[in-house]
């Protein structure tokens, strides 16, 4: 499975998903992201950033509501137990 998933990421999306998740949980930012914030901060081709959110959500680390975008309750307590290292 991580074989496909890098493969499926070879045009650097893995680091633009790492970008997102970062800018969603970051502290002193209210929730959600808005598309339009995310693409403004990450300057990243919106179709890109479109693949990415996607991906993000199949895989239950983001939650999508229509153009908004929030770390998922499942990566927020990852985060809270200390497990994602910056």
């Amino acid at each position: 499975m991580h074989a496909s998933f890098g493969q499926r990421h070879g045009d650097g999306g893995e680091r633009l998903e790492r970008a997102i998740v970062l800018l969603l949980l970051a502290d002193g930012h209210p929730q959600p992201w808005s598309r339009g914030q995310l693409n403004a901060e990450l300057k990243a081709d919106p179709a890109t950033l479109e693949r990415a959110l996607d991906g993000l959500a199949q895989a239950g680390v983001v939650e999508l509501a229509g153009a908004d975008a929030r770390a998922s309750r499942a990566a927020r307590r990852i985060d809270e137990l200390g497990l994602i290292g910056i």
